[in-house]
């Protein structure tokens, strides 16, 4: 029973801050697509291609 107790210690804490950090990362990543979208937009706009 120790041993299970030592493996879930050893395995739950990375685990833990590893969904923790890709659920963080997903959101920043969003906010990057969208405003690369909108930089993309604003480019368009200001120098269309011929």
């Amino acid at each position: 029973m120790e041993e299970i107790y030592t493996h879930v210690a050893n395995l739950g804490f990375p685990i833990a801050v590893s969904i923790y950090l890709l659920v963080r990362i997903e959101g920043k990543l969003s906010k990057l697509t969208e405003s690369i979208n909108e930089l993309a937009k604003v480019i368009e706009t200001r120098n269309p291609l011929q």
